[in-house]
């Protein structure tokens, strides 16, 4: 009898989420292509990373990323 172990498999937080592009996320956040470049460039819009030479978004983490900027916006006019 053997006594092998399968290997756990890393768990992966965005398993069931969908890869959007740049200009994907320009057109659900409302906002030019140059702008989302600029908050990237800042460090201040949805975050992002690169394969190869594209830039991708998590939709769960610009969702993610618009509620914050809603609740935040509710709290400074508090």
């Amino acid at each position: 009898m053997s006594n092998t172990r399968r290997a756990a498999l890393p768990v992966t937080l965005h398993a069931d989420d969908e890869l959007l592009t740049i200009q994907e996320v320009a057109d659900l956040v409302r906002v030019p292509v140059a702008t989302l470049r600029y908050w990237r460039h800042l460090g201040t819009g949805p975050r992002s990373f690169r394969i190869g030479r594209s830039v991708r978004y998590w939709r769960t983490e610009v969702f993610a990323w618009l509620d914050d900027q809603a609740s935040s916006d509710r709290q400074s006019v508090v």
